[in-house]
């Protein structure tokens, strides 16, 4: 016999934002299943009708396209299956292993709040199991609840793949609310238990604030008389500062790392490395990471987010991408930003200039506006910049650049004539040049943002700088 294929999934709740922990978890999960030559599913898991929205769904499919983590099969919505689930739970009720339950809120309340002066851990009681309901009459008008009835001895027990063995015992499990109302919606831990049933998942892969979820659902899986998957619990993400990860340093949803100018592989190849490694290689693409991807290298402590390895790591992927493709872009964030690209220089070789100094595509359509801003210098700069010796050397560049091919070779050796001439080193003519030219005082190599703002520009932009340093002295 040979074993069946490798089934992954990821089921992300519509209630909110996909955030890096899901978003690594899918990541995982995605690996797992290419390594394997397996399925990767995506299931939206949207029974709690009152907070799932549509735009949420949304999110979630283009976090996903964003991140190019294409699934199998799917979207499966939970709300498509409500009938599969009644069927589930009429199942149980029909060999006892599930049970109405008709204690309102009020009467549970009490309970807990008696069994926390008593110092007890709060569960709820089993009153209404058959045998200590006997003989008692359903209150009329109270819509009860469906719970499982946990097995009342033994324990659970699994070989977790990144923590090892789990075990609880089934007496610290209570009988679990599995659906609700009279539509019997079901809630989560019988939900999902049904979907990772039907769908043949073999493993699944999730966060370790689910370990308590687990046994629980376990017993469901037996009393279904379903086959176990494998289960892998993730280590949590923490914050630079080791706490749990919040708004201020990560836990924003996938796609604003996109309108920060995150490049999606540069997120990709961190949420990889954030709790997983393979020797010391911190750079990989995703046909590494599916050839290298294996759980026994999931680290079990938490992962420390850090902001900065992003940016670094974000930073060498703007290096190495293609100069059309970062025009592509970085184009609406230069627009965005009051820049106009009609008649500037062609945006892909300001791309090419300007790359390997940014680190997000938020940091190169702000340098980029030296370009298709628009231009102002400062007089301060003037008075500061361009002044004695250097004016000097910029009216003779000036009155010889408009003589020359303006070419990057061209423009340096101008450049390095002037200053050789009159004796001085290179801030003091490249400095003014900058200034007048571009109203900064650092920018990348002169002579190319030279060539770039081209020779009418860069000759009227002289003029008037040399105009009001005359005016201002």
């Amino acid at each position: 016999m040979t074993a069946a294929p490798v089934r992954t999934r990821i089921a992300p709740s519509p209630t909110g934002m996909l955030h890096l922990g899901t978003a690594r978890t899918a990541l995982f999960s995605w690996a797992f299943a290419r390594h394997h030559g397996g399925q990767f599913i995506l299931r939206i898991e949207d029974t709690d009708l009152e907070r799932s929205t549509e735009e949420a769904v949304q999110v979630i499919l283009d976090s996903m396209a964003w991140l190019a983590l294409d699934y199998d099969e799917g979207p499966v919505r939970q709300t498509a299956r409500l009938p599969r689930y009644r069927e589930a739970i009429e199942q149980l009720l029909g060999s006892g292993q599930a049970y109405r339950c008709y204690a309102s809120r009020e009467e549970l309340d009490a309970l807990r709040e008696a069994q926390m002066e008593r110092g007890e851990k709060p569960r709820y009681d089993g009153r209404w199991r058959p045998e200590n309901a006997r003989g008692r009459v359903p209150p009329a008008g109270v819509t009860p609840v469906i719970r499982f009835r946990n097995p009342d001895a033994g324990e659970v027990a699994w070989n977790d793949l990144v923590k090892g063995p789990i075990s609880i015992a089934n007496a610290e499990l209570d009988d679990l609310v599995i659906a609700r109302g009279a539509d019997l919606v079901p809630t989560y831990n019988f939900a999902v238990v049904v979907d990772d049933i039907d769908m043949r998942i073999t493993h699944v892969l999730r966060g370790d604030d689910h370990v308590n979820n687990t046994p629980r659902q376990i017993n469901i899986y037996r009393a279904l008389g379903a086959k176990l998957p494998a289960f892998g619990h993730l280590p949590m993400i923490l914050g630079p500062d080791g706490q749990k990860l919040s708004k201020r340093h990560g836990a924003v949803s996938v796609m604003q790392y996109d309108a920060d100018g995150i490049l999606p592989e540069a997120l990709f190849n961190y949420l990889a490395r954030l709790g997983w490694s393979h020797g010391d290689d911190e750079k990989f693409g995703r046909a590494q990471l599916v050839e290298w991807f294996d759980l026994d290298h999931v680290n079990r402590a938490p992962a420390q987010f850090n902001p900065d390895k992003l940016l670094w790591l974000n930073g060498e992927y703007i290096k190495e991408a293609d100069d059309e493709r970062l025009a592509k872009l970085v184009a609406t964030r230069i627009e965005a930003r009051g820049g106009v690209l009609a008649g500037g220089p062609p945006l892909p070789r300001v791309m090419a200039l300007l790359k390997d100094r940014a680190r997000t595509l938020n940091e190169l359509a702000e340098a980029a506006l030296l370009f298709y801003g628009a231009h102002a210098v400062d007089d301060a700069l003037l008075r500061q910049h361009v002044v004695g010796p250097s004016l000097a050397a910029l009216q003779a560049f000036a009155e010889r650049a408009a003589g020359i091919d303006w070419n990057k070779a061209a423009l340096s050796a101008l450049i390095k004539q002037v200053i050789g001439e009159q004796g001085l080193k290179m801030p003091q003519l490249a400095v003014p040049l900058r200034v007048a030219v571009t109203g900064r005082t650092q920018t990348p190599s002169i002579d190319a943002v030279l060539e770039l703002v081209g020779r009418d520009s860069a000759l009227r932009r002289l003029g008037e700088a040399l105009r009001n340093a005359d005016a201002a002295s």
